[in-house]
């Protein structure tokens, strides 16, 4: 199912998107989660700084 997601992504209008995958340690457990956005290719280093 993802490459159907990536195949997708890859024609048209989806070029100016990336999917960005940060690792991000929980509050309440302390372990470690991984949230994933998808963003415009511009807007990708501003995401990560946060």
């Amino acid at each position: 199912m993802a490459k159907k997601a990536v195949a997708t992504l890859q024609r048209g209008e989806g070029r100016g998107y990336a999917k960005v995958i940060k690792m991000v340690k929980s509050p309440k457990t302390g372990a470690y989660i991984f949230q994933e956005e998808m963003v415009l290719n511009e807007a990708v280093k501003d995401v990560l700084a946060k």
